[in-house]
């Protein structure tokens, strides 16, 4: 939930560019918000609801770490926390309130970032709730973590560096030896496919390419920034259209509106059914079709239609005649 005095919060007036408040209403309303203020959010996920690329999210997300110090993120267990929202939410107890915020405190993994959260929370009765759950975190992790640098312990790692998956992680360490062994051996196991079939990598990232260039055109030539919903539309022409070229012709689509400065989803989209209609499948279908159809279009638009009788050749009005 985001308050109205968000906008007044010296910190987000005078410190937040405008790319930096967006960034932040996203992560206090976005769908894997929690009761708790610590939620399960991929790198990727945050990219496509925001229309941005993989990098951009992650340098927002080292601000946000270590210049705005608002969230921590657990690059293993992918785990988000947001600093403040206890103080901003969690004002109000209750049984219903309590029961809800217990059994999601139960589903973390990282539980040092219940503590992270614990900290400016208000109400004692829910100070009490997470403070047992710290508790319980450092009777299994004891002092495992000590001499770690916080900063380099909740920093994203760079881009590339880690497939970006919900991996769970657990503090016991039988079961977490069980757990990285089971890993590695689904990695070994999918290696040899990726050996044999070096298009699949090669298609991952070449439609990672595809949303991004998409993406910044619609940004960057006035089809709104901000509307996430319009974009998630249009991407899925990516892989839900019989197009051979979906990305060009999605771009052509685009440019189409643009000239006819129709900055639309509806226009587009609108263009991308008639082609389907047509069966006309790539870049070059779609430019060969409307050249050739284009001077009949002339033609008919220019053609005369006659009205009424045509007069004889050679007639000769002649206004006295009849009157004898």
């Amino acid at each position: 939930m985001v308050r109205t005095d968000f906008w007044t919060n010296p910190i987000v007036s005078e410190e937040m560019t405008p790319e930096d408040k967006y960034f932040y209403v996203y992560l206090l309303t976005n769908p894997q918000t929690t009761q708790i203020g610590i939620y399960k959010i991929t790198k990727k996920q945050m990219a496509f609801d925001l229309g941005y690329s993989i990098e951009s999210v992650h340098s927002l997300m080292g601000r946000f770490i270590t210049h705005h110090k608002l969230i921590r993120y657990n690059p293993e267990t992918r785990e988000l926390a947001i600093k403040n929202w206890g103080k901003d939410n969690l004002q109000k107890g209750g049984k219903p309130v309590m029961d809800c915020i217990f059994s999601e405190l139960k589903e973390v993994e990282d539980l040092s970032l219940i503590l992270y959260v614990l900290e400016p929370i208000q109400k004692q009765e829910i100070r009490s709730l997470y403070e047992s759950f710290c508790d319980q975190g450092e009777m299994m992790i004891g002092n495992e973590a000590s001499g770690q640098d916080e900063i380099d312990t909740y920093l994203e790692p760079q881009f590339g560096d880690r497939d970006d998956t919900f991996t769970p992680r657990y503090t016991i360490g039988g079961q977490k030896e069980k757990e990285e062994e089971k890993e590695k051996q689904q990695q070994e196991s999918f290696h040899p496919i990726l050996e044999k079939n070096p298009d699949i990598e090669n298609s991952l990232q070449n439609n990672q390419k595809d949303v991004k260039e998409i993406v910044e055109f619609w940004d960057y030539n006035g089809f709104g920034f901000s509307n996430i919903n319009a974009k998630q539309q249009l991407l899925a022409w990516l892989e839900d259209s019989n197009f051979l070229q979906p990305k060009e012709v999605i771009l052509k689509a685009m440019n189409i509106a643009c000239a006819n400065n129709k900055r639309r989803l509806s226009y587009v989209v609108g263009i991308l059914k008639n082609w389907v209609n047509e069966s006309l499948l790539t870049v070059e279908e779609i430019d060969s079709y409307h050249e050739n159809n284009q001077k009949p279009v002339l033609m008919h638009k220019q053609t005369a239609i006659p009205t009424g009788r045509q007069i004889p050749s050679g007639f000769k009005l002649d206004l006295t005649a009849g009157e004898e």
